[in-house]
């Protein structure tokens, strides 16, 4: 899969203000709305460990639908253990069955910076995807999409770059005011929407993803789990990006396409030399 707006390419010699610049423009470019070729009744997964005990109560089965399961992308990254190179994995699957797994390796160019982390992954991301043989409908991305200082998250990056729908799944929050408190224990299935404040060029208020309880223990005496913090990247609005991800968690917190991605960069990762 080769890019479709290549001016957008993710170059790490640009300066900083450069980066955010190009940022600016891709949030201005991106689509926050629903625009799918396929069906997203039709999205699903299946936890590939049949064994796997639950923590909380399941939310029920998804209705049944006419139409065929699309390709979802799971994208994730690790990086040698020399810290120079980066490596991208993409699991493709189909209804929660693996049809696809490629991966590459770029070097690594810039170090991590907050907010600019496209620069940092992205091009072994679009070597990735380059390697691709099918044709995905949608990327499950680890990391931000919309909920981004400058709404240009790595899964902003990469859809707009692709024109693919994205999602963007990420463990912490890195800017925007959570609607409610996450403080307390939220049931699996809660979401609470991130609203854009003064960090965020959206206007404040903007819904610009949720915070996403995927899995929660049943006992919050006892421990909890932390939410995930979704939202979208391309083609794709806030509310659909979470229905989305809620459909592709299969008892594990995180979504399976991303999941089985980790899995699979730090395998690859383990034949990077240093």
């Amino acid at each position: 899969m080769t890019p479709v707006r290549p001016e957008f390419a993710p170059d790490a010699s640009l300066s900083r203000s450069e980066m955010e610049q190009l940022q600016r423009d891709l949030a201005e470019t991106a689509v926050f709305e629903d625009e799918f070729d396929f069906d997203p009744a039709a999205v699903r997964a299946e936890s590939s460990d049949s064994e796997q005990v639950q923590l909380g109560q399941t939310t029920g089965q998804a209705e049944t639908v006419d139409s065929e399961p699309p390709v979802v992308a799971g994208v994730d990254q690790a990086f040698a253990a020399d810290g120079e190179k980066a490596v991208s994995a993409i699991v493709a699957s189909r209804g929660g069955e693996v049809i696809e797994r490629v991966h590459a390796v770029e070097p690594v160019e810039i170090p991590y910076i907050p907010g600019l982390l496209s620069f940092l992954e992205g091009g072994a991301i679009l070597s990735a995807f380059e390697a691709l043989s099918v044709e995905p409908d949608l990327a499950v991305v680890d990391g931000s999409g919309r909920i981004h200082f400058r709404q240009a998250g790595i899964a902003t990056h990469i859809g707009v770059m692709l024109d693919l729908p994205a999602v963007g799944v990420a463990k912490n929050l890195l800017c925007g005011r959570p609607r409610e408190s996450l403080d307390g224990y939220l049931p699996e299935g809660a979401r609470v929407a991130i609203e854009a404040d003064d960090s965020v060029t959206a206007p404040e208020g903007t819904v610009i993803g949720h915070a996403y309880q995927s899995r929660q223990y049943d006992n919050p005496e006892k421990r909890h789990v932390n939410p995930l913090y979704v939202s979208p990247g391309h083609r794709a609005s806030a509310d659909t990006a979470t229905d989305l991800v809620g459909r592709l968690c299969a008892g594990y917190k995180l979504p399976e396409p991303t999941r089985l991605a980790d899995q699979f960069a730090d395998e690859m990762k383990a034949d990077v030399g240093d």
